[in-house]
């Protein structure tokens, strides 16, 4: 790169793409166009999650949330924590993680979306950020949001179900943010340059680790699967230099899942749980289990193999593969250079072993509706996400030498497509969600005023979206959680209505 007074000139590496020379004229303005064009085509999955956000002013509690609610009302965030313990999933993480939005009962339903979503996209862009600097590669400006935006966008929104991976906090907290948050433990080991540095990131890996033990079962299977091939593989990963590091890093993390799960499974709520679903009679172990295990995350495999929207993340690897470059750093390198077939290998395989143990630790649970709990396989498919990414990275690599420049328009327009394939699932979404806030908000209205005079039992009507459990759902039969919903209004019961109030 050279400096003079007529501006910046990028040299071109042989085949590949390079930004032109930034000049007075139509020259100037080619350039300014291509130091524009990561940030245009990051607007369009940007926009997806602001029209995502916007419709978040639709979300109205239900399902599980019935019962957080007045248990934060009346005792606070650490009675919902002493309530997860010693009662319903032994899950402190948890516990906090919800108590902190049902502080705020509905208002923190609304905001819970805009508020996750651009937290997770700030931990994906630095993580994109830092894995390129680290491993000594240079991008255009706005190729890392680009990247993040994207797999944001097929993470949340190419799900089969995305209200309850978006827009249902309970599940969110689960297994949606969960995962971000195990990847973003990774950043202050991509930032270490001194011991200081270093042993920072040992205690924040180990103190993540034990939180996440607490927080989501599936992220730390997820979690303790990649961080044992980090241990086996670190030759295959890491510089020389830095592989003992990364194995004790590693190791730290096992170490503090390891901590947090052994204080999840012994837990009063746990074992509660465990009895409730009948999990305590089937062990996950048993040859049944296993085989059913298999055949529901073929199923699975089947369903996400078959979401055409998932190119759009392979199309941003491809965009990063054609412009990423080489750079000379004094900086000692953390990651090793591109080994594209031992790293593609190495991630599918933890893909598939952690999205089939996930699968095995649920199926106690959930049995054959394993293939219906989409939430559940959010856990694993952040790593899915991130090995297509890479995937289309090795691609574009490749690419340089063959019709760059085509290559990169139809890497953009695939990006487009996939995007906007998103749209019309997500406008009905949000009209579905419409219509139940405005029939829950009738009911709320009417219980409310019920109880204020002096009522202690009134009727109560299901209003559901997206296949969301409410009380005197399946016509009725089912109770669950009519006891949550009338200690939500100061009732003593509320009984079964067809009708809206």
């Amino acid at each position: 790169m050279a400096v003079d007074a007529s501006g910046v000139t990028v040299a071109r590496e042989p085949g590949g793409l390079a930004a032109p020379e930034r000049r007075n004229g139509p020259r100037g303005a080619w350039a300014s166009w291509w130091a524009a064009w990561p940030f245009a085509l990051a607007a369009l999955p940007l926009g997806l999650l602001g029209l995502a956000s916007w419709f978040g002013r639709h979300v109205r509690p239900g399902a599980d949330e019935w019962c957080f609610l007045p248990v934060v009302r009346d005792h606070g965030v650490s009675g919902l924590i002493g309530k997860f313990w010693y009662t319903d999933n032994g899950r402190l993480g948890n516990g906090l993680m919800v108590g902190l939005y049902a502080k705020f009962p509905v208002a923190g339903h609304q905001w819970f979306g805009l508020v996750s979503g651009v937290l997770m996209l700030g931990l994906l862009w630095a993580l994109t950020a830092q894995v390129l600097r680290r491993t000594g590669q240079s991008v255009p400006r706005g190729v890392p949001l680009l990247v993040a935006a994207m797999v944001m966008a097929v993470f949340l929104f190419a799900t089969p179900n995305t209200y309850k991976t978006f827009y249902w906090p309970a599940a969110s907290v689960s297994h949606t943010l969960a995962p971000v948050l195990a990847c973003a433990a990774a950043l202050p080991l991509l930032r270490a340059r001194n011991r200081a540095g270093r042993v920072a990131a040992v205690v924040t890996v180990a103190v993540a680790g034990v939180f996440m033990g607490t927080l989501s079962e599936e992220a730390s299977v997820v979690a303790l699967v990649v961080l044992s091939g980090a241990v086996l593989f670190a030759s295959r990963l890491f510089t020389p230099g830095a592989q003992r590091f990364a194995r004790l890093w590693s190791l730290a993390g096992m170490a503090g899942v390891g901590v947090g799960t052994l204080l999840l499974v012994t837990s009063p709520g746990s074992r509660n749980r465990r009895e409730r679903y009948g999990a305590e009679s089937m062990s996950m172990l048993a040859p049944e289990s296993l085989l059913g295990s298999l055949r529901g995350f073929a199923h699975i495999l089947a369903t996400v193999f078959s979401t055409w929207q998932y190119v759009g993340a392979v199309a941003a690897g491809v965009l990063l593969g054609l412009v990423a470059r080489s750079r000379r750093s004094d900086r000692p390198s953390f990651l090793l250079p591109w080994r594209p077939l031992p790293l593609l290998a190495l991630g599918a395989l933890a893909f598939l072993v952690s999205g089939y143990l996930c699968t095995v630790i649920t199926y106690p649970v959930f049995g054959a509706q394993v293939v219906t709990t989409e939430r559940t396989w959010n856990d694993y498919l952040l790593l899915y996400i991130v090995l297509l990414v890479t995937a289309g990275a090795v691609l574009g690599r490749r690419l340089r030498r063959h019709r760059p420049g085509a290559a990169t328009a139809t890497a953009a327009a695939l990006c487009a497509a996939a995007v906007l394939g998103l749209v019309a699932p997500l406008v009905s979404l949000g009209h579905d969600m419409q219509v139940r806030a405005e029939r829950w908000d009738r009911q709320d209205r009417s219980l409310r005023a019920g109880a204020a005079r002096g009522e202690t039992q009134l009727p109560y009507t299901p209003v559901s979206v997206a296949r969301m459990l409410e009380p005197f759902s399946n016509n009725g039969r089912r109770v669950w959680p009519a006891q949550c919903v009338a200690d939500y209004y100061h009732l003593e019961k509320v009984t079964y209505s067809k009708r809206l109030p």
